[in-house]
């Protein structure tokens, strides 16, 4: 069965010795110890007797990326749980209208975190982290904890402690009766994501075991992927890829990263194009070692996929969503050599693809998420995205919520945006829309990222070759930065609205 867990056990079972993890600190641990910590971690949660874990219920997870949380988030879904991943910074009545809508059975959490959102909340508070009440997250509702590090104040009694569960020496559940093995169902919910949604109806992404194996056998099948490659990231849909392939998965440990991709010897990695435009303007060469480097989260502009390319590694920008992971990939040779749109690619094999008639593009598929939390099931997704295609490729043209409509005009930012950001002296270009409140019709404002040698005049006369006629701005305004959100530090169009409302 394609399933995610027995694929990483069978490398296991194959490659004992062979390194799986390479941790933040430098550490390693072998595929034979992983599967054994993630054995530990079934076994304890699945042990027969109060608390024992019941096919899907809720796994509310905070652990920091590193080993540990491999193997805890691996072994609560091996058990039969369902991940939710606790946010931090969330307002209070958003948390708990997902502790609500989740209604989590077990606690899987760091001993330090448990402390910091229970005895030290307040000075948790005040320095911006703010985390469900890990020790009760949804009163009167009785709930198993399982923690790792040392205990600390918080950290509710009777909780499982990780070390104790991992000892070698120590009685496991396992030898204590027998420990129920759950059948690996591709149909069992794995992981709830939430994306968006009021306090009154969270939006909660529901993704099954087999929906998750197949995006990843998706990213598999992409690029070249085995045994001796290093794939250095923090992304989970590329670390369990890894892990997959037998190959060695390294996760950062905050310093700089083409220092640690060098020292780690990385043949793949990921960044988020804003935060590689910086790297690259400090380090224009990365590694020889480094083979294949992936974007994405957000569209990378033109002189970013050229710096890219200039640093050495194959250069792939990924097109996916929370709901379908991924959708389609293409080479930065192919979108900087592409017109009009941005250029996403040809649907990977397995991906459906429709375009409604407004253009808006619906993705169906194995990897598709089963459903949005307490909705029906999911067909297919509407992306929000408009897109058209050349031959068999997608093309974005925009986001749907992004049109703007002056004088009967339907203009769609994403359709020039990448090439205004191609000119000389533009590092960045975005379109917004002010409407009018009176008329609703709306001002078009090109917003730009000044780069060396920007001038404003040479732009002005560049742009009738690049904007069709009647969607040329009313007005340009230079800046030095966009305002970002998020933690994939996405465009922020809401806030660069407001920002060019003020200076106009």
């Amino acid at each position: 069965m394609n399933d995610v867990i027995a694929g990483i056990m069978a490398v296991a079972a194959r490659e004992p010795a062979r390194t799986a993890i390479v941790d933040g600190r430098g550490r390693e641990i072998v595929y034979g110890e992983l599967a054994r910590r993630v054995s530990a971690v079934r076994d304890a949660m699945g042990a027969p007797g109060a608390g024992e874990i019941r096919p899907g219920d809720g796994v509310l997870f905070a652990v920091r990326p590193g080993v540990d949380a491999v193997a805890l988030a691996l072994g609560a879904v091996a058990a039969g749980g369902t991940l939710v991943l606790a946010d931090p910074g969330l307002a209070p009545d958003v948390l708990a209208a997902r502790m609500s809508a989740a209604r989590p059975g077990w606690v899987v959490a760091e001993s330090l975190l448990y402390a910091l959102s229970g005895p030290l909340r307040g000075p948790a508070r005040r320095r911006g982290l703010l985390l469900p009440n890990l020790a009760d997250p949804l009163p009167g509702r009785p709930v198993r904890h399982l923690y790792a590090g040392p205990w600390l104040p918080g950290v509710p009694r009777g909780a499982l402690r990780l070390s104790r569960i991992l000892r070698p020496s120590g009685r496991l559940p396992s030898e204590r009766g027998a420990v129920r093995e759950p059948d690996p169902d591709p149909d069992r919910p794995a992981a709830v994501i939430f994306t968006s949604g009021t306090t009154a109806r969270p939006r909660g992404v529901v993704h099954t075991r087999g929906s998750l194996a197949a995006g990843l056998e998706m990213f598999r099948g992409a690029f070249p992927l085995g045994p001796g490659d290093v794939v250095h990231t923090d992304q989970l849909m590329l670390g369990l890829p890894a892990l997959m392939a037998g190959a060695t998965w390294s996760l950062p440990g905050g310093g700089d990263l083409a220092a640690e991709l060098a020292e780690r010897r990385a043949t793949h990695t990921f960044a988020v194009p804003v935060r590689l435009d910086r790297l690259l303007r400090e380090t224009p060469r990365l590694p020889a070692s480094l083979r294949y480097l992936l974007l994405g989260s957000a569209p990378a502009p033109p002189g970013v996929l050229r710096r890219a390319v200039e640093a050495g590694p194959e250069v792939l920008s990924v097109y996916a969503m929370t709901e379908a992971l991924p959708v389609a990939i293409a080479s930065a040779g192919e979108k900087l050599a592409h017109g009009e749109g941005d250029l996403l690619g040809t649907p990977l094999p397995g991906v459906g693809v429709r375009i409604a008639e407004d253009g808006e593009l619906f993705v169906s598929g194995p990897h598709l998420a089963r459903c949005y939390l307490g909705q029906e099931p999911l067909r297919e997704v509407a992306t929000g995205d408009l897109v058209r295609l050349d031959g068999d490729r997608l093309v974005l043209l925009g986001r749907k919520k992004d049109m703007i409509l002056r004088d009967g005009f339907n203009i769609y930012p994403g359709l020039y945006e990448p090439g205004v950001a191609a000119l000389p002296g533009v590092a960045e270009a975005a379109i917004v829309g002010l409407a009018d409140p009176e008329t609703g019709d709306e001002e078009v404002v090109l917003a730009v990222v000044r780069a060396d040698g920007y001038d404003e005049a040479l732009l002005r006369r560049a742009l009738p070759g690049i904007v069709d006629a009647a969607a040329l701005p009313d007005r340009i305004e230079p800046l030095d930065a966009f305002p970002r959100s998020g933690r994939a530090d996405k465009l922020d169009r809401a806030a660069l609205r407001d920002l060019v409302t003020r200076r106009a």
